[in-house]
């Protein structure tokens, strides 16, 4: 049996970093793993589609998750490895069990649209053999398929798949999956920053965050502050993010993640074709809502001081 993680809490879904000739930037990469085990996250989550996995080649794919790990050192690595070929995903899943990874995300199979048994069978295939904490992923707007309630169950059972990210926003479907494991060691996590609060409301855990790479502390404080019970400071947390989940999401992910990231300086916004930069005629709402954020940071910050 896989040494348990815990998956409670704020985990980053990074981005991956690429130079002027696409190719992977490492040391920027490691730089932002720093700082977001230095802001307080519960985990890094690399190589997802936040990643862009799907641009990455098996090598580089598995190079970022060793980077990420060799630059923190005291929380846990999550790899992304999922695919829609069950082979790919077992393979993927090996190599980053013996870089170091300490647990791995799972996208459900993606364009071949795999029945329900389908799913089961391949989720159960790599958990039979890769003895690491593993996530299931749903998120049907990319794969076209939705994972059950009664399929998660079932794998929830098996002693390696540790936790689901629940991307569907379907919050009953989520609420349903909590409630039907809450006797199994098994974590549900919002894969959705909007639905963060309400996920952990019907029993969630914490969340596999976009967000979290723009505003780590806000984020962990919203999180840490539902999973103490104070949904009075969580819903304020939550309100001040509201915007920025909001502008997060106005193109494909990580478009305008990646825009963020360059606006705050903590990386390059430039991705792999197809996906493109943001559109101009959002960039002025996302720079107003980071700065409205670095505002309300600062009056804090100001009011902390002059308390002491």
């Amino acid at each position: 049996m896989s040494s348990p993680i815990d998956l409670s809490g704020v985990f980053p879904a990074m981005c991956t970093p690429f130079d002027e000739d696409e190719r992977i930037d490492y040391e920027t990469l490691q730089q932002d793993a720093q700082r977001l085990e230095a802001a307080g996250v519960d985990g890094l989550v690399p190589v997802g589609s936040t990643g862009e996995s799907a641009t990455l080649t098996h090598d580089e794919h598995v190079r970022v998750v060793e980077a990420v790990i060799e630059a923190v050192d005291d929380v846990p690595v999550i790899a992304g490895t999922g695919s829609n070929n069950t082979r790919e995903a077992l393979e993927l899943s090996e190599r980053a069990a013996e870089a170091g990874a300490d647990g791995l995300l799972l996208i459900s199979p993606y364009y071949n649209k795999p029945e329900q048994r389908g799913l089961i069978e391949h989720y159960r295939t790599i958990a039979d053999a890769v003895d690491l904490p593993q996530i299931v992923y749903n998120v049907p707007s990319r794969t076209g398929r939705n994972i059950d309630p009664d399929t998660a169950v079932e794998l929830a059972s098996h002693e390696n798949i540790a936790g689901f990210k629940a991307a569907s926003g379907d919050l009953g479907q989520i609420g349903e999956i909590a409630e039907r494991t809450t006797d199994e060691d098994f974590a549900v996590l919002s894969g959705d920053d909007a639905l963060t609060l309400p996920t952990i409301s019907v029993g969630g855990t914490g969340t596999i965050s976009v967000a979290a790479n723009i505003e780590p502390e806000r984020t962990c404080a919203m999180v840490g502050a539902a999973l103490d019970g104070d949904y009075e400071r969580a819903q304020q947390l939550h309100h001040e993010l509201g915007p920025l989940f909001r502008e997060l999401f106005v193109e494909t992910n990580p478009i305008p993640v990646k825009e963020a990231m360059q606006i705050r300086g903590y990386g390059p916004a430039r991705m792999r074709s197809p996906l493109t930069r943001l559109a101009d005629e959002y960039r002025d709402d996302l720079e107003a809502v980071l700065a409205d954020l670095e505002r309300d940071s600062a009056a804090v910050a100001d009011a902390a001081e002059g308390d002491r």
